[in-house]
């Protein structure tokens, strides 16, 4: 069904309003409200649990009656339940709203179905308007939600070679400034980070996220570190600002269970080269980051372990959003093609 200029513009101020929204266990939602004419009524946005879902924050802005033959675009699917509040489906249909268009449709075992109950209530619907930017915005609720565990993103660096460390075991630093601030930007918007112990002991990281000039991002990730060698006392992630987690690594989905009970749904893992290998061969991992240095190391230090190809035909497929320039470095941001995605 087509759009208007209107409404897709209406649409992009949605997916702006939305970031005003606090990252959490609830997703970042943003609403603008359109009169028949195209005209911006009312802007809202979803405050955080407990308070009213975008639709509704609109809503509450104009007056009774002054919505009705109005459209309303949501960022994501209008929900269908009542948890904390009423369904938005409800509100909508109540203020006489004659057009609904959102982004993202609700994967939500209790929560989906809301254009559904828009259309049978007469409203006319639209979906997947700018889904791209949507799912990019909701990529870690979404993951929660569909796949009942955090999104994972691993990273890596390594020299054009592979190699991820020199054969002494020194890895710092391979990439340059403009790459390791992207990194911890990247660290900044994580809820946990995750390195072995191998890594720990190596480089004694302080697995914070850190501003260029070396001040803290107000938000950091919680600190996790896998493996069975204990944490030093005087290891620098001891000081962190949040107390870290230490899991032997046997069993990542209970790990990734934990972490999701701890209100996290977005995980950085880090490495080593073990660590992030365990995460691929698991099949666990959402996106590959991976900085490519414009240098050779040679010798044995690779930058991924087993990962469980034993043949060509086990080789595991990426899919290439993007290639950026860092400086002297590149970044190949990438996503694996799982099982069921091939064809």
């Amino acid at each position: 069904m087509a759009t208007t200029d209107r409404e897709r513009e209406a649409m992009h101020r949605a997916l702006t309003l939305a970031l005003n929204g606090p990252r959490g266990l609830n997703p970042q939602v943003g609403a603008v409200l359109l009169s028949p004419a195209g005209e911006v009524l009312a802007e809202g946005w979803h405050r955080g649990a407990g308070t009213p879902h975008a639709e509704v924050d609109a809503l509450s802005q104009v007056p009774a009656g002054a919505a009705r033959g109005a459209t309303a675009v949501v960022t994501l699917e209008p929900c269908n339940h009542s948890g904390r509040t009423g369904p938005c489906t409800d509100a909508l249909i109540a203020a006489g709203i004659a057009r609904v268009i959102y982004a993202v449709a609700d994967p939500g075992h209790d929560s989906a179905g809301g254009g559904a109950h828009l259309r049978a209530a007469g409203v006319e619907v639209v979906s997947g308007v700018l889904e791209d930017a949507g799912v990019a915005l909701l990529d870690s609720w979404l993951t929660v939600q569909r796949l009942g565990r955090p999104h994972l993103t691993v990273k890596w660096a390594q020299s054009l070679d592979g190699r991820a460390a020199a054969d002494d075991g020194t890895s710092q630093w391979i990439t340059g400034e403009t790459a390791r601030a992207d990194v911890h930007l990247r660290r900044s918007a994580a809820d946990a980070i995750v390195v072995g112990t191998g890594t720990l002991l190596a480089d004694d990281p302080a697995l914070t996220a850190r501003r260029p000039d070396g001040t803290l991002y107000p938000h950091q990730p919680r600190p996790v570190v896998i493996g069975t060698r204990a944490t030093p006392q005087e290891a620098r992630v001891r000081r962190h600002p949040l107390p870290f987690i230490q899991d032997e690594g046997e069993d990542l989905p209970d790990l990734l269970d934990r972490l999701r009970e701890l209100g996290v749904h977005r995980v950085f893992i880090e490495g080593g080269p073990r660590v992030a290998s365990s995460f691929l061969r698991a099949d666990l991992v959402d996106d590959v980051l991976i900085y490519l240095a414009p240098t050779l190391l040679g010798g044995s230090r690779l930058a991924l372990a087993d990962i469980g190809v034993g043949t060509i035909a086990q080789q595991r497929r990426l899919t290439v959003s993007s290639v950026t320039s860092l400086g002297d470095d590149l970044l190949v941001v990438a996503h694996p093609i799982h099982p069921e995605q091939e064809n």
